[in-house]
């Protein structure tokens, strides 16, 4: 049994050859090529890919700044650590110098600043209440301690005192009361730092005084009007004396209830400034 040829395709078959001297047959046009999808209006356009982007100077600049610094350290610690350590030179110190002689003691003794001219427990100092006297309401009538408020609580210009007190050197004050007869007496010392002896000075100065002793450095004074309590409208006259040695200020004031003697506080005054000297 014989089998027939299988006849070639029409796609494999080769086109046909036209016969010679026939007009030559178009060939089949090109396969078209397939549209690029064209944006639709709801999706949105994409930008246009761009190119690579090139340095700019100043990331090369900075870039160079830092290779730079780190490259220059580098090899500058390189240099140093192969190098031999260098001492440094001794610390030269003038050493103190000292007088060949012997030193005077008398010498010494004079250059040397002089001591307070009054220290120690102020109230041994006080002059004490003298007999058949009483209590002057709830001041002391022993010597004791006062502060700077209480000090300033005496005057009429209590805050002014006070701040006056307090940066002008004050230190510490002792006082005692006492009450005898129509008369009452205050006695008060109150001392300034080393420092500001000139601040006691100035306490005794601003007004004449009399002198109450030849020797005392301040004087007394005696009102010939009458004045009035800050509590109360009692009438009173008023006298008092001041004196400064050194670094102390003694205070002696009397109240009475008519002009007070001059010769009470004048006496008072000359015993207590003998107590100091």
């Amino acid at each position: 049994m014989t089998t027939d040829p299988v006849a070639p395709s029409p796609v494999d078959a080769p086109p046909p050859t036209p016969p010679a001297g026939a007009p030559a047959l178009p060939s089949a046009p090109p396969e078209a090529a397939p549209l690029a999808a064209m944006p639709s209006e709801d999706s949105p356009a994409e930008p246009p890919a761009r190119g690579p982007r090139r340095p700019r100077p100043v990331l090369l600049l900075v870039s160079g700044l830092v290779l730079g610094t780190v490259a220059g350290g580098g090899v500058g610690y390189a240099i140093q650590a192969n190098r031999p350590p260098t001492p440094l030179p001794p610390v030269q110190v003038a050493l103190p110098s000292y007088p060949a002689g012997a030193l005077d003691p008398a010498v010494a003794a004079a250059a040397a600043p002089s001591p307070l001219a009054i220290d120690g427990d102020l109230r041994k100092l006080l002059l004490t209440a003298p007999s058949g006297s009483s209590a002057w309401d709830d001041y002391p009538d022993t010597p004791s301690w006062v502060t700077a408020g209480e000090l300033a609580e005496h005057e009429g210009r209590t805050a002014a005192v006070f701040k006056q007190l307090n940066t002008r050197g004050f230190r510490r004050a002792v006082e005692i009361d006492w009450k005898q007869g129509d008369l009452k007496v205050r006695v008060s010392l109150i001392q300034y730092t080393a420092d500001r002896a000139a601040e006691a000075a100035a306490r005794t100065l601003g007004r004449p005084l009399e002198p109450f002793a030849p020797e005392a450095n301040g004087g007394y004074e005696v009102d010939s009007k009458a004045s009035y309590w800050a509590e109360t409208t009692e009438p009173f006259y008023g006298a008092d004396a001041v004196a400064q040695r050194g670094t102390v200020v003694m205070e002696v004031k009397v109240f009475g209830t008519r002009p007070v003697s001059p010769e009470v506080l004048k006496d008072l005054a000359k015993r207590q400034w003998e107590r100091l000297v």
